[in-house]
């Protein structure tokens, strides 16, 4: 069966038998992409680093009932989703002072460490900055299955079948919530469509 797992799967494996230098190949791989994750979904720096830490001590917790599906990527980000919405609910039950409105600069560094970017003139570093604001404001709007699946879209690595097992719905039903999410985002992007820094994920 390993043949048919990816890298990292078996790399799992070798976690599940006890080796600290497989797990820490796994964290240093995916430790930016899971943050990245954790924060777009909840909006906040430091819920988010609490969780990536969380994703992770689960990981290495569950590391002997671990059964290798054959993609670990869509394991991780089920447990990372799962764990966003655990908090989402939490918070929807103990309210406390909103942390989705106006947020430091830094606050979106995850985001920005993930996407590899050209070298940018200062005003186009401004345009950026500007646009990338006005995208976490358009996708924090959006239905939360709509942004998990824009935001798992947005991953390389994933394909349609991927993100609809992290979603935990039907192959049509994840392509119907990109579309209607991609829709909506364009919409509510329209006046900076023009400067072409906004490109739409492609799958």
């Amino acid at each position: 069966m390993a043949d048919e797992l990816d890298a990292d799967a078996v790399l799992m494996l070798r976690v599940k038998r006890g080796d600290n230098s497989a797990f820490g190949e796994l964290v240093d791989k995916y430790k930016q992409p899971v943050m990245n994750l954790a924060f777009r979904m909840l909006r906040d720096r430091t819920e988010a680093e609490d969780l990536s830490q969380t994703v992770f001590l689960q990981l290495q917790n569950s590391a002997a009932r671990y059964e290798a599906p054959a993609k670990f990527s869509t394991w991780l980000f089920t447990i990372t989703r799962n764990l966003c919405l655990n908090e989402i609910r939490r918070r929807s039950r103990h309210p406390t002072d909103p942390l989705d409105g106006t947020y430091p600069e830094q606050e979106d560094q995850p985001a920005r460490q993930f996407e590899d970017r050209k070298t940018a003139s200062p005003p186009e570093t401004l345009l950026h900055g500007e646009l990338e604001q006005k995208i976490e404001e358009a996708l924090a709007e959006l239905p939360e299955s709509q942004r998990s699946a824009i935001l798992l879209c947005r991953r390389d690595d994933l394909s349609y079948d991927d993100i609809a097992k992290v979603l935990g719905c039907s192959i049509s039903a994840t392509k119907s919530l990109i579309h209607r999410g991609r829709e909506t985002l364009k919409q509510k992007l329209k006046p900076y469509l023009r400067t072409g820094a906004w490109k739409e994920p492609s799958k």
